[in-house]
């Protein structure tokens, strides 16, 4: 019991945000090991525990990388950013053009020697919101500035999420949107940011015409497909019918821990359609806690951002914040087919390699934030007590 409370003291940064993650972690444990059993089945005989090993592995390891960011001074994210967004480019153009193709897209790389997949677009996703952070805050005095400031600030957001958006949509969708809340924050002039958006809309449909000519690089006619099934087909296609059946399945309590029968018919339940599991096991009461974790995140992350006294902490925390927030609701959007199917996952609670470890070090940067912007308002008391 003595270590327990010593290793949280030694915890660096905001210790609700702490919190919150270690109850996402014991909902991804429980909800994991429920639902991979047709996998487990299908690749390893029936042996669930693997998985669960697997996943518990890659949590630990999340972990070990949120404690060693947040025992980083978040400034040094700063001096990364360039050099973090020079690799993320030509990773992106390397995957397009020589990626596995999975799914019919090619989203990942293999890893040499170790032979596991990594999937750029996360490491891409950090690397941008870092840079955009740090562009916001070195060009505050001139903000407003067509040429000098919002140019050298949205041309790397439209390449990187140009780059995304071929092999992974949703994913560029999500980052593009982050970016541009981020420059409201940053206090963007409003009609430059309204031009960025119908920019955004001009590329997307470049992006549709190519598609029709390289079907094999653009994956325009699954995004066709999606949205079609949206629109004209109020149940949904057969996920979203799986992922109804699981949800309205649940009630208020659920079916308890274990006993979901649709993660035997769901198409990825421990990743894309997770939720609709926590949904069936463990009824609305678990639902609106889930939902209700992510809100307290984005709630203690944007008070520590009203606390913070340099501009690229609080852009940084506010726009890593919203990235996982963001991508969490609109996971459970899709769940209750309130949006087209995506394929982005439930952040922390959804089984996985590289989103698993890359929403860990927002949050770990996150949490330095905290930790600097708590000693510099104790600093700030002790001066003035004097």
């Amino acid at each position: 019991m003595t270590q327990v409370k010593e290793f949280i003291t030694n915890l660096k940064g905001d210790r609700v945000i702490w919190l919150i993650v270690t109850f996402l972690t014991i909902a991804s444990i429980l909800a994991v090991y429920s639902s991979v059993g047709s996998m487990a089945y299908k690749q390893r005989g029936g042996n669930t525990e693997y998985f669960l090993f697997m996943h518990i592995l890659y949590l630990a390891l999340g972990y070990g990388m949120m404690i060693l960011c947040s025992r980083m001074h978040y400034t040094k994210f700063a001096k990364l950013a360039p050099i973090l967004f020079v690799i993320a480019v030509p990773l992106l153009i390397y995957t397009l053009g020589f990626g596995d193709r999975v799914n019919e897209a090619r989203r990942w790389i293999t890893i040499p020697w170790i032979d596991k997949t990594f999937q750029t677009s996360d490491f891409a996703k950090l690397a941008l919101i870092i840079f955009v952070a740090r562009a916001l805050a070195i060009r505050q005095d001139n903000i407003k500035d067509f040429k000098s400031a919002f140019l050298p600030i949205i041309f790397p957001v439209g390449i990187v999420c140009v780059f995304i958006a071929p092999a992974d949509l949703s994913t560029a969708a999500l980052l593009f949107t982050t970016c541009i809340l981020m420059m409201i924050i940053g206090r963007v002039s409003i009609r430059y940011i309204i031009a960025t958006v119908f920019v955004g809309i001009i590329l997307l449909s470049f992006l549709f015409l190519v598609g029709n000519f390289f079907p094999e690089l653009i994956r325009v006619e699954t995004w066709i497909s999606r949205l079609n099934e949206f629109f004209y087909n109020t149940d949904g296609g057969y996920q979203i019918q799986q992922s109804k059946i699981a949800i309205a399945s649940g009630g208020f309590f659920g079916e308890g821990p274990g006993n979901s029968l649709q993660r035997n018919y769901l198409p990825y339940p421990y990743a894309d359609f997770i939720f609709a599991i926590i949904c069936e096991e463990y009824g609305m009461l678990g639902a609106f806690a889930i939902v209700g974790l992510y809100l307290w995140l984005l709630l203690r992350c944007t008070a520590i951002v009203t606390r913070c006294p340099k501009t690229f902490g609080a852009i940084l925390a506010m726009g890593l914040a919203l990235n996982i927030v963001i991508q969490a609701f609109m996971n459970i959007a899709v769940s209750v087919h309130l949006v087209p199917v995506t394929g982005l996952t439930l952040p922390i609670i959804s089984m996985g390699g590289t989103s698993l470890l890359f929403t860990c070090i927002s949050l770990g940067i996150i949490l330095s934030v905290s930790r600097y912007v708590d000693v510099s308002n104790k600093q700030e008391k002790l001066v003035l007590d004097a």
